[in-house]
């Protein structure tokens, strides 16, 4: 048998370094990440904004973040599960939603920073490309860059969809029209009204009707939550309209109400010390006066 030269030794073992905690999950690409918010040495401690957008099973998730070494600082974030306090009951998760919940997140910060009325974003929403410019007489819009995590970036993915709402509701991220749904890769242009059904959930109607012509068993099942909620292909359009112009009217962060839940004790509630000796005393009495009838 010939030799075979033992690579991994005591030595190997003795120098072999882990990588981060959060690359060994699988949940960080560090390598994108240290191009997000590492900031130039000229802006001294300035923050790096990053639009941080998360999408789940029920959710969609959009902050904005910039870093420190204890870790990031969240300085705003709306969530797809508050779009039904604007009239969005359903479908949550959809493109329309992603948008909707964008366009909550730039118009809270605004709010926060006092540059809502300043700049107010696109609100002729046709689907075309939009991007903030700054005024002239006043501060500078608020400047952030999109990260997608692990995501991928493929034509009409739904972070490109909170991105678009952030960027409609007045926030300067830099980006192109490559990626949004319309987007034809041969002949290199937008069609903006592919985009623009998008953003107002028209496709969804559109299979709807679709489905509900091919098989109505199936689109019972599918579209439950719809019809129980009353929502249907001809008022798709109308709810993300007025969803769009309630968040702008009201995007602030209202918490929810406490409840008032009575917990059940699985163990005997503690008595205090004055309850404690009280308890004894009594039964010594009681043992002394026992003892004392046995005499007698």
């Amino acid at each position: 048998m010939p030799f075979v030269k033992v690579i991994k030794n005591k030595a190997y073992f003795k120098r072999y370094q882990v990588k981060f905690r959060r690359r060994r999950e699988g949940k960080t690409d560090y390598y994108a990440r240290k191009r997000l918010v590492v900031q130039d040495k000229n802006k001294y401690n300035t923050p790096k904004y990053r639009l941080i957008v998360r999408i789940s099973n029920t959710d969609v998730c959009c902050q904005i973040a910039y870093a420190r070494l204890e870790g990031d600082h969240i300085v705003a974030a709306a969530y797809s599960h508050e779009l039904p306090r604007y009239g969005v009951s359903v479908g949550l998760t959809n493109y329309a939603a992603a948008y909707s919940t964008g366009l909550l997140l730039a118009r809270r910060i605004l709010h926060k920073f006092n540059l809502d009325k300043v700049y107010e974003g696109n609100t002729d929403i046709n689907g075309e490309y939009y991007c903030v410019e700054d005024v002239d007489d006043g501060p500078g819009a608020f400047r952030c860059c999109l990260d997608v995590g692990l995501a991928r970036t493929s034509t009409g993915a739904k972070v490109f969809a909170a991105m678009k709402g952030a960027v409609d509701g007045g926030l300067d991220i830099p980006h192109s029209d490559k990626r949004f749904p319309g987007y034809d890769n041969e002949e290199k242009s937008l069609d903006a009204e592919v985009h623009r059904k998008h953003i107002f959930g028209i496709h969804v109607a559109d299979y709807m009707r679709s489905l509900q012509d091919e098989d109505e068993d199936a689109f019972k099942r599918q579209f439950s939550r719809f019809i129980k909620n009353g929502v249907g292909p001809d008022n798709i359009e109308a709810m993300y309209k007025k969803a769009h112009a309630a968040i702008r009217a009201d995007p602030a962060h209202k918490p929810a109400p406490k409840k008032n839940v009575t917990k059940k004790r699985w163990n005997a509630k503690k008595i205090g010390l004055a309850a404690r000796q009280e308890k004894i005393k009594q039964a010594k009495e009681e043992f002394l006066s026992q003892i004392e009838a046995q005499k007698e």
